[in-house]
């Protein structure tokens, strides 16, 4: 099936027994999406010519209103005939080369009882620029990707540093957790996503789950390594004190930059941390990075306390599907 996105007039092709959104990714053609699962919304499209079919049912992301409205999402959408789909796309992200690169496994190091950090090293005469808070797919065989934030900011780029969580059974992980060790060969794509830093001079507002906690280290290190000074604030939730594995490091970055405040949240959700204690947030750009459950409820709570909804970004971190 021909595809073609609007405005842009970008073209692609998609089997009919894969979604538009991996047809596109596989093509290299880096098209709005968050959490892969269908609970985000993100791949939200606008259906103007063709038809498409859920083959597992709508899924939660959107209703029957908007898919009678000629809307879909297109991380399960599948298409039934030549398509025309209308979107957003962030410019300065989608014209950033996509690239397939073999990876070496330079080290491993358990951060947390179910979290492994990865650095991998890119061959040196291999270019790979990316923006603060995008990830790369790790491809799997049987044409199967697991996707996993950058850590850290591009002006830091001797490795890729990935946060591994541990998933019973998955894939990936089990690999990570098990027979994998240091040298081992990965084959990777990317940069991916649209979840990027917008440079800014207003209040920053950082909020993580679990590993979500990723690109948002990326996000903060870019800037207060290296973009203009501004106020910022980590809301890092987590199930346990164990669990909050870069605790230490990001208390001694608080006590060396003034404008920087860090809060971990363990006895409540942590939008609930942020709306008791964050204080007015008119003017506030927010990113919000973690499992669906809490990026929908910052989503749904914190525009009802004065944030503006145009300036929450968010990427929901969803289980991979088998």
């Amino acid at each position: 099936m021909k595809v073609q996105v609007l405005p842009s007039r970008r073209h692609f092709e998609a089997r009919p027994d894969e979604p538009v959104l991996t047809a596109a990714l596989r093509q290299h053609l880096n098209l709005p999406h968050s959490c892969k699962g269908g609970s985000c919304g993100t791949c939200r499209v606008r259906v103007l010519s063709g038809a498409v079919a859920y083959p597992h049912g709508r899924p939660p992301g959107i209703d029957a209103a908007e898919e009678a409205a000629g809307f879909a999402l297109i991380c399960q959408a599948r298409a039934r005939e030549d398509l025309v789909i209308e979107t957003r796309e962030i410019r300065h992200v989608t014209d950033v080369e996509i690239r397939e690169l073999p990876a070496r496994v330079e080290r491993m190091e358990r951060l947390a009882p179910e979290v492994m950090g990865l650095w991998l090293r890119l061959p040196a005469i291999e270019p790979f620029d990316w923006q603060a808070g995008q990830y790369i797919d790790v491809m799997l065989p049987g044409e199967r990707r697991r996707s996993f934030s950058i850590a850290n900011p591009p002006h830091d780029a001797a490795f890729l540093q990935l946060h591994v969580r541990h998933a019973p059974g998955g894939a990936f992980s089990g690999q990570v957790f098990g027979s994998m060790k240091a040298g081992a060969l990965l084959h990777i794509e990317g940069p991916l996503g649209q979840f990027v830093y917008r440079e800014g001079t207003g209040p920053l507002l950082l909020i993580g789950g679990g590993t979500g906690y990723a690109p948002l280290k990326a996000i903060l290190r870019a800037v207060l390594e290296r973009s203009a000074p501004r106020d910022a604030a980590l809301y890092w939730g987590a199930r346990t004190q164990a669990d909050l594995y870069d605790d230490a490091w990001l208390r001694e970055l608080a006590a060396r930059h003034p404008r920087f405040r860090y809060v971990p949240v363990t006895e409540e959700f942590v939008h609930e941390a942020v709306l008791r204690s964050a204080g007015p947030l008119a003017g506030v750009d927010v990113y919000a990075a973690g499992p669906p459950p809490m990026v929908d409820a910052v989503r749904a709570t914190l525009p009802a306390a004065g944030a503006d909804p145009a300036r929450i970004f968010f990427d929901s971190f969803d289980q991979a599907p088998a």
